[in-house]
C-alpha cells in the first residue's frame, strides 16, 4: 500500500484516538452543535471541549461554520458514523469472545 496513505491512516486515527473526541464524535453524529451544547452533553469544560475540537479540525474530521458569534460543529464526512458504528461491533465481538473464555474457565 502507497506509503502516504498509510501515513494519512495513522494520522486520522490519531485524531481520534481520546475518549473525549470519540464522544464529540458521536454527539455530532445525532446533529449539529455549539460548543456551548456539546459542553453541556459531555458535562466538561469548554476549555477541554475546545481543545479536543482543535485536535478534530485540525485533522479535517470535524469542520465548523460561524453562525453569529457561536462556531457551529458538524461531521466532514457522515461515514465516520459508520466508522464508529464498526468499531462499536468489533469492540462487542471481543467482549463476546472474552465471556465465552471466561465461561469456558468458570466450567474446567
Amino acid at each position: 500500500m502507497n506509503r502516504e496513505i498509510q501515513q494519512f491512516k495513522a494520522e486520522f486515527f490519531k485524531a481520534l484516538a481520546h475518549p473525549m473526541r470519540i464522544r464529540i464524535l458521536e454527539v455530532l453524529c445525532e446533529g449539529d452543535k455549539n460548543v456551548n451544547e456539546l459542553q453541556a452533553i459531555l458535562g466538561s469544560e469548554g476549555s477541554a471541549v475546545s481543545q479536543q475540537l482543535a485536535v478534530l479540525r485540525s485533522k479535517n474530521v470535524v469542520s465548523g461554520t460561524k453562525e453569529g458569534t457561536s462556531v457551529i460543529y458538524s461531521l466532514r464526512d457522515p461515514l465516520i458514523k459508520d466508522l464508529l458504528g464498526v468499531a462499536r461491533q468489533i469492540f462487542d465481538n471481543h467482549l463476546v469472545d472474552a465471556i465465552s473464555l471466561l465461561e469456558n474457565m468458570r466450567n474446567e
